[in-house]
């Protein structure tokens, strides 16, 4: 069978192989505790749960509009009116089955063959593969020796004639950084002189840890909206990653791009899960306080461990629920052999440097038990001592 090459040039998702291959090893009997995937081991909110069973009770099991039940996106409108005083309609917000669909929507309705859109490394795995799958080109800007945060210079240096948007990511997976109001408005004034369009992914921004705050790009440069398209969703927030509900606001005039090309994806999101997005978003405000409260604490511990052992480095995350470890200094000094070796012998899941443009760290989530952490860390503290240089 012949393979088209869009096909064969997808690299598979470097967190999801992973976490995979964990499982199976778990599933054979072997004591693999994984810190590669991005999801919160709480229940979803009863608000949520409740409100997808009465949705099924009332036999809310149809089609619904396809960018999404009025209700849903109503409830996104007031969410970012009182968190973040912004304005929108539902006009200008699409639902979507999951916050991947929304990024491969607005690359597909933004970017022809050869065009460029920044990237700040470390970035997430997807974001490069989708670019390649519109047929563009990254620009990458390395953040790594400016304390994960991108410089005026870095930024300008990267843009050129054929540069037309970048995707801003806060706070950050892979590495928990928060962008600062600084350098939000910097980005902000290089999109504006350049004509670029910024897609801010914000899909951690419930996870901040004080005294780092969430800073919303529009608070500090309102004049842009026009070119700013928020991608954010319940599955971090409210963990509520098996319910794959995602949303999207910007300009009408993308929502309405955005929302032709889902007629042909996928049509409208789950029915059901909208319903249940609709109970979170309304009225699990208190449980997402209590979970991001939870998470300050095992962050607090994983760092602390982390700092124990011989040879690695860490950054303390502001937000998310990510540390990125730098190995640059370890006797196994590529990430990818590293966490290999890593999980074969000490049954310790990692998620390599590599794939997020970082080689030489790894990523491991906090987004597990404390018992785990504890264990988890005690085991990779155990794998770098009984290295030898």
């Amino acid at each position: 069978m012949k393979f088209s090459k869009r096909i064969l040039n997808i690299q598979p998702s470097a967190t999801l192989s992973i976490s995979g291959k964990a499982k199976t090893m778990k599933a054979e009997g072997k004591p693999v505790i994984s810190f590669s995937a991005g999801e919160p081991d709480f229940n979803s909110p009863k608000s949520a749960r409740e409100a997808g069973i009465d949705a099924i009770n009332r036999g809310e099991s149809h089609y619904t509009l396809n960018p999404g039940i009025i209700e849903l996106r109503q409830e996104v409108c007031s969410y970012y009116k009182r968190r973040f005083g912004l304005d929108y309609t539902p006009a200008e917000v699409i639902i979507a089955p999951g916050a991947k669909p929304l990024l491969y929507e607005a690359l597909q309705a933004l970017v022809d063959e050869g065009d460029e859109v920044i990237l700040f490394a470390p970035a997430w795995v997807s974001y490069v593969e989708q670019l390649h799958m519109a047929g563009g080109v990254e620009k990458v800007v390395d953040t790594i020796a400016t304390g994960l945060l991108p410089t005026r210079e870095s930024l300008l240096a990267a843009i050129g004639p054929k540069t037309v948007g970048l995707i801003l990511n806060s706070p950050s997976n892979p590495t928990g950084a928060i962008y600062p109001e600084e350098t939000m408005k910097m980005i902000a004034e290089v999109a504006k002189e350049k004509d670029l369009w910024i897609i801010f992914d914000e899909i951690y921004e419930r996870f901040a840890y004080a005294p780092a705050k969430h800073v919303n790009i529009l608070n500090v440069a309102p004049e842009i909206k026009d070119r700013v398209l928020i991608i954010n969703g319940v599955s971090k927030a409210y963990a509520m990653t098996g319910w794959r509900i995602g949303y999207a606001l910007g300009p009408k005039e993308i929502i309405a791009k955005m929302s032709t090309l889902q007629t042909h994806l996928t049509s409208n999101a789950c029915s059901i899960a909208q319903w249940a997005a609709c109970g979170a978003v309304k009225e699990a405000d208190a449980d997402v306080d209590a979970m991001r409260d939870e998470f300050a604490k095992r962050r607090r511990v994983i760092v602390d461990l982390i700092r124990e052992m011989p040879y690695v480095s860490v950054k303390e995350p502001e937000g998310a629920f990510y540390v990125f470890v730098d190995i640059r200094k370890c006797p196994i000094p590529d990430d990818m052999e590293f966490c290999e070796r890593l999980l074969n012998e000490k049954y310790v899941a990692a998620v390599p440097g590599t794939a997020f443009f970082a080689p030489g760290f790894l990523r491991l989530s906090y987004a597990c038990s404390m018992e785990n952490i504890k264990e988890g860390m005690a085991r990779m503290k155990e794998f770098l001592e009984g290295l030898k240089k």
